[in-house]
């Protein structure tokens, strides 16, 4: 796998630093301000630095696109490095729109090519080691998981100042930034919920700055609470008649989880350091890349399309309308 790299905001600066240490292979990057593209060309030493998408999309040199964009530009880039034949890693939200991931999807089939939701769930070795645990403790009941981390954009925000990560227009606020990783835990673990509701703090331009999302299964439900406005210990416990599991921190780097057995001292399961959780992503995108795996490309994106569609009932529930709403080529029966 060679990359073609597009944006240049800090998660593209992370994902820089982890392919630097992994050694993919980055050749080309494009951001919209070149200015802005030139210090991290010189501190990476990629080849070439574009400020035309086209002729970015046109260089053969690389085979893959990561795209680090604004939620609300996630689909038409995506859309527009497929159709030029390259395979997409698309980081999280995966677009605005259930509608927009559809089309992403079959887009992708028919052009032959590979697309991947960036998401750390769903390349955690522990993750997949929790799930043998799930038995041992009972009938599950309840799911809680919150992440909760301040926006470095809320002071601006509370001042009347709307910076995308609080946009309507940019697919922004706490269910897509942030709520949207303990929604990937429990679909990743369970699938499709029965009912989705959202209870959303809203801000003066009706962005939800954060929220409490609960999910209905048969036996069980799920609360999921994502905050950009607010702090608090960051933790996931999955509730039996037999005991808990206890998953501390951020829902996506599974480190010291904990088996809570009635009766019975906790035991550590999993892997005490699965390593650095963004860098083994990339790294299993590269061998599913590299193998041309479309079958295990195609599972992932069955949990995309779950996730997508909770999150757009989810909006929905809570009265949460973006631009890309009113885009009627996105409308599903």
């Amino acid at each position: 796998m060679k990359l073609g790299v597009v944006g240049n905001g800090g998660i593209v600066q992370s994902a820089l630093g982890h392919f630097r240490d992994t050694k993919i292979a980055v050749t080309a990057l494009w951001c919209r301000n070149g200015a802005k593209g030139e210090p991290l060309q010189k501190e990476y030493g990629f080849a070439k630095l574009y400020t035309d998408y086209d002729a970015f999309l046109n260089d053969e040199s690389f085979d893959t696109v990561y795209i680090g964009l604004i939620n609300s530009l996630h689909y038409e880039y995506a859309m527009r490095a497929i159709d030029a034949g390259k395979n997409v890693i698309l980081e999280k939200p995966f677009t605005s729109r259930y509608g927009e991931t559809l089309n992403l999807i079959q887009e992708a089939e028919e052009r032959g090519v590979l697309l991947f939701e960036a998401i750390l769930t769903r390349y955690s070795k522990n993750f997949a080691a929790l799930m043998p645990h799930l038995d041992d403790i009972g009938d599950l009941k309840l799911i809680y998981a919150n992440f909760s981390k301040p926006s470095s954009r809320y002071e601006d925000y509370e001042k009347g100042i709307v910076k995308p990560a609080f946009s309507l227009e940019e697919s922004g606020g706490a269910l897509y930034d942030i709520n949207v990783y303990n929604v990937h835990f429990v679909v990743g673990l369970f699938g499709s919920p029965r009912m989705v509701t959202y209870l959303a703090n809203k801000g003066f331009n009706g962005i939800d700055t954060s929220g409490i999302l609960t999910m209905d299964y048969d036996g069980f439900k799920a609360v999921c609470i994502g905050a950009k406005d607010s702090v608090s210990p960051n933790t996931t416990i999955l509730q039996g008649t037999k005991g808990y599991i206890e998953i501390p921190g951020h829902p996506g780097a599974f480190k010291n989880m904990a088996l809570h057995l009635n009766g019975q001292k906790p035991v550590l399961i999993g892997e005490a350091d699965e390593g650095d959780p963004m860098s083994n992503e990339f790294l299993m995108m590269q061998e599913i890349v590299d193998q041309k795996d479309y079958n295990q490309a195609s599972i992932g994106l069955i949990r995309t399309k779950q996730v997508m569609s909770v999150l757009d009932q989810a909006r929905v529930s809570a009265g949460i309308h973006f631009a890309a709403d009113d885009n009627p080529a996105f409308t599903v029966e």
